[in-house]
């Protein structure tokens, strides 16, 4: 295993026990405090607090086994397992919106009201401030690792810190209006749906595969003429990320006089070099062309 890979691995594997620990914690406070105030918004925000946990265990488990080399069956490694358990975190962000809008209906119609108190404030103020920093911890480590599933826990986070936010502003309106709970629940809803859907399509995207970003095609083009004293046509790009593990494939086009040995030359100095600077495994196929100049 790598530096990069290791450094990324250990990253995710003490932000996901972090995690963990503290959304247990804070789970027992809220829902404690939920079922005191008789509170709906409350008890789900307890459960999506429980869901970070889920998420922060499908993240471990996630990155152990896409660091698992490649195999006869996978012969690119397991990266892109990371992925997929990005999209189990979004489903599951989506699934837990859906309950919160059918509860808070139900108290709606019901005509159900919470009595908030003074605990529900202090556990809500402490939820706000551990999950903003938990929501900054992981996305700064998302971003520094380049992991969508580091940067959806961080979404985790802080679509929670968000909600008892709300609810900390409902707690003050609950004694002017009797129906803020259920609002707010269904306001912390549409953050669940918000979130799964950033998860979810950013993560679909990448196993689906998409263009070449126009940027590094240019940065590819330019690194690529630095290596050589003549142009050699660059087209057919193919780019595979699995996990770290970056695969790409293009076309050059040689002067069809160029002898097997000397285009072959080129090809693998072209293929180290990448390799080197942009960490990527290139393979290069050759079109001839007729100089007529």
């Amino acid at each position: 295993m790598s530096q990069a890979v290791n450094e990324r691995t250990k990253a995710a594997y003490l932000e996901s026990t972090l995690s963990i620990i503290l959304n247990v914690l804070l789970f027992s406070l809220k829902f404690w405090v939920g079922i005191r105030s008789a509170s709906v918004a409350l008890m789900a925000d307890a459960w999506h607090t429980l869901s970070d946990s889920f998420s922060s265990i499908i993240l471990f488990f996630g990155f152990r086994i896409s660091n698992r080399g490649p195999d006869k069956q996978h012969p690119y490694g397991h990266g892109r397992m990371e992925l997929i358990a990005a999209v189990i975190v979004g489903v599951i962000l989506g699934i837990i919106g859906v309950n919160f809008v059918v509860e808070s209906v139900q108290r709606f119609f019901n005509n159900e009201s919470a009595k908030f108190g003074l605990v529900a404030i202090i556990v809500t103020i402490i939820s706000i401030i551990s999950k903003e920093i938990m929501a900054r911890y992981a996305t700064h480590l998302g971003k520094e690792h380049k992991s969508e599933l580091l940067k959806a826990d961080g979404w985790h986070h802080r679509s929670d810190a968000l909600s008892s936010l709300l609810i900390l502003v409902g707690i003050f309106l609950g004694r002017y209006v009797w129906w803020v709970d259920s609002l707010l629940g269904i306001l912390v809803s549409i953050m669940l749906f918000y979130a799964a859907y950033e998860v979810l399509s950013k993560s679909i995207n990448s196993l689906l595969g998409t263009k070449l970003d126009a940027d590094f095609k240019k940065e590819l083009d330019d690194f690529i003429c630095s290596q050589l004293d003549f142009q050699v046509y660059l087209h057919h790009i193919h780019m595979h990320q699995y996990g770290e593990h970056k695969e790409m494939t293009f076309h050059i086009k040689l002067p069809a006089h160029m002898s097997i040995g000397k285009g072959h030359a080129i090809s693998q100095k072209l293929e180290n070099s990448i390799l080197s600077e942009f960490d990527i495994v290139a393979t290069i196929h050759i079109d001839p062309y007729e100089n007529k100049s």
